[in-house]
């Protein structure tokens, strides 16, 4: 009988990291062909100077390679972390290992034929293809879903395989933010205004304001001209590692500081970067709807972005006070039972 991951996982103790985790292998092989693709794609970038909507040709290709590759080993090893509902989990995982190869083909394919993959429907064999990467994309958004459905609601049985509560809560709103910001590309899917008016077989954008292919981003390709509404999906799924990430370094550095030993401090800056991470997601998000560019914030976006920094900064500082009393009180407790 087949089996998508490994069988077993130990359970770690609060500030220590689980000694066996049950990767997801479909995923992990998926993340070793994406090294491949993305050593083929840095050649192709050397070798290959044709251009596609303003980029390099095979900046794309690299891009998602590199992107799939660090999404794929994430959800492997996030996979592994749930309890109950594994067996849903181990194939959501699948599914979402052969969707995502799927789209690479794609991605590749379109590369090689020297035109877009993404919003090509100037022929019925490409708007196809489009249609294929659409729900292939938006499977695997499902499938991130039940995973993150899965640790979120996996209670503490679910929960005790993760860590102590601040790496709970670092997974968990890791994965519900990575969710919000893979759906945010459904923004990029409709046709502008100006494709509508003078249609040239591309159906939906990623700049808002201008049409793509404008300056832009060395690799990445976000404008520096217009609103880019990759910006904020970017940065939306990228909090499934470094929500995670940011619980692990408060483990790390509680050694060198007392005051972030106690649990609930490292809980409570946790939901406050939380906060912060998703004050400034939909920052980006209306930025970019409103067609500026991220390398031109106006005044508006500056105060805000700045109010949103400072106010976590001064909550942090409070938790870390408050964690060194927790601290202090601990020990006076522990000498009055002896």
């Amino acid at each position: 009988m087949f089996h998508p991951s490994t069988s077993t996982a130990a359970t770690s103790q609060s500030g220590e990291l689980p000694a066996r985790v049950a990767w997801h292998r479909p995923l992990l092989a998926v993340a070793a062909a994406m090294v491949v693709l993305a050593i083929v794609s840095s050649i192709g970038l050397i070798v290959d100077h044709r251009e596609v909507t303003g980029l390099p040709l095979w900046a794309k290709p690299l891009k998602f390679a590199l992107s799939i590759l660090i999404y794929s080993v994430t959800l492997a090893w996030l996979i592994g972390l749930v309890r109950r509902g594994r067996r849903f989990a181990s194939w959501a995982g699948t599914i979402s290992a052969v969707l995502l190869l799927v789209e690479m083909v794609v991605i590749v394919g379109a590369a090689v034929g020297d035109t877009t993959s993404h919003f090509n429907v100037s022929t019925s064999f490409h708007a196809a293809i489009w249609g294929i990467m659409a729900v292939s994309i938006v499977t695997v958004w499902f499938a991130a879903m039940v995973v993150a459905a899965l640790l979120v609601f996996g209670g503490r049985r679910g929960g005790a395989a993760l860590g102590d509560r601040a790496r709970i809560v670092g997974i968990r709103s890791g994965i519900v933010i990575a969710v919000i910001g893979m759906g945010l590309a459904f923004l990029m899917t409709s046709p502008t205004a100006a494709q509508l008016d003078n249609f040239q077989g591309i159906a939906g954008a990623h700049t808002v304001g201008l049409a793509d292919g404008g300056p832009g981003i060395p690799i990445l390709g976000w404008s520096t001209v217009a609103g880019d509404l990759r910006i904020p999906h970017f940065v939306g799924m990228h909090a499934l590692q470094l929500m995670p990430l940011t619980a692990l370094m408060l483990e790390f550095l509680m050694k060198w500081m007392s005051a972030l030993r106690p649990e609930r401090t490292r809980v409570a800056i946790v939901v406050t970067l939380t906060a912060l991470y998703i004050g400034i997601l939909l920052l980006l998000t209306l930025q970019a709807l409103a067609g500026e560019s991220i390398v031109r914030p106006s005044t508006l976006t500056i105060t805000i972005a700045a109010m949103l920094y400072l106010s976590a900064a001064f909550a942090i500082m409070v938790i870390l006070v408050l964690g060194g009393r927790w601290r202090a009180q601990r020990g006076q407790n522990a000498l009055s039972i002896a």
